[in-house]
């Protein structure tokens, strides 16, 4: 059963700029292990961090370390979730997050879709707090 869905939209450009005007952001908003990354990958994390919150609803402790984007085992874009957040995403039963990230035209966008009441598995017992690679 789908528990919750979250969409957001982000000018990468205009993004880009937020980040050269506050050096801080970048850290404030992304793990260690994202901060490198190109400024439109930077753009779609954030965009799909902001799905997840959109899709749980906004009544959860977020911090925003506590979302990394990783890659699962086939390449596709994944959460790895921890600290507060991953309790909050327990205690919803949520059993499953699916993510999908793009960025084309100088927009980066993503889409979150939360499910419950799903047969528990390695892949969805991964895709809340899992190992995982970096996604690129």
């Amino acid at each position: 059963m789908i528990a919750g869905i979250g969409i957001d939209v982000v000018d990468i450009a205009r993004f880009g700029r937020s980040l050269e005007r506050t050096p801080g952001l970048r850290d404030r908003l992304f793990a260690e292990s994202e901060r490198e990354r190109p400024v439109r990958s930077l753009a779609a994390r954030f965009a799909a961090k902001e799905a997840l919150i959109k899709a749980l609803g906004g009544d959860a402790v977020i911090r925003w370390h506590d979302m990394r984007v990783v890659q699962d085992a086939d390449g596709n874009p994944d959460f790895a979730l921890s600290g507060e957040l991953s309790e909050h995403v327990a205690r919803l039963g949520i059993d499953r997050v699916h993510l999908s990230m793009s960025h084309d035209a100088g927009i980066a966008s993503a889409f979150v879709v939360l499910e419950r009441g799903v047969p528990r598995t390695a892949s969805s017992r991964e895709a809340l707090g899992g190992p995982h690679e970096e996604a690129r």
